[in-house]
């Protein structure tokens, strides 16, 4: 086989895999990881089982790459833009503003945060998709921890900014305006979530 052929086999079997992924993203924002079953992938698709089965094997495999596309996703729309912003307040503005636009991306995840959703579906379940999604969250934690620290360190927090204390509360209201818009169907939740935040910026701002 001419080296060019598998070049060519090579990039549509990466495209092939993406466009697999996205697609599982899209209804594991719906249906939940746990949701997620080869057939109704394959289906949506239009690819045989057993041809959807060559690119990840097993469920697992695919369950924990969907993860992973997730996970790149947000550091890409959220984390990578606000840390380019000047330190300080503007880059903690932004993390907040990048993240509620991800959330509300509907068309990207129509029904949500898939690491929301999953955190409720494996709390209880150990396993390397638990560990993933545990790790995760842990590290976006601890990017907005750092955050605070840098925008303390510039003068533009107090110097008795509680970093653990800020991140938790932010986090805190992510899951609290996730459920009041896709449980409960709230129309203040937008409002909610952006007056807490910007409560939340005046308590710690230094004087």
């Amino acid at each position: 086989m001419k080296p060019g052929t598998i070049n060519t086999q090579r990039a549509k079997g990466v495209e092939t895999r993406q466009l697999i992924l996205s697609t599982a993203m899209k209804i594991a924002s719906t249906h939940g990881i746990q949701g997620i079953t080869i057939g109704e992938l394959a289906k949506t698709i239009g690819m045989s089982k057993s041809g959807l089965f060559a690119h990840f094997e097993n469920k697992d495999n695919l369950q924990l790459e969907i993860l992973k596309m997730a996970s790149d996703h947000f550091v890409e729309k959220v984390l990578k833009p606000a840390f380019s912003k000047p330190k300080g307040l503007p880059r903690i503005r932004s993390l907040f503003e990048n993240w509620m636009e991800y959330l509300n991306d509907d068309k990207y995840l129509p029904g949500g945060s898939i690491f929301i959703a999953a955190s409720f579906e494996l709390d209880d379940r150990p396993g390397l998709l638990k560990d993933f999604v545990q790790k995760s969250q842990n590290d976006l934690i601890l990017n907005i921890e750092k955050s605070v620290q840098i925008a303390m360190d510039c003068g533009d927090f107090k110097p008795s900014t509680d970093k653990k204390e800020f991140a938790w509360k932010l986090y805190s209201f992510v899951l609290g305006f996730h459920h009041y818009k896709r449980m409960l169907h709230s129309e203040q939740a937008e409002s909610l979530i952006h007056k807490a935040f910007e409560d939340l910026i005046k308590n710690n701002l230094a004087i």
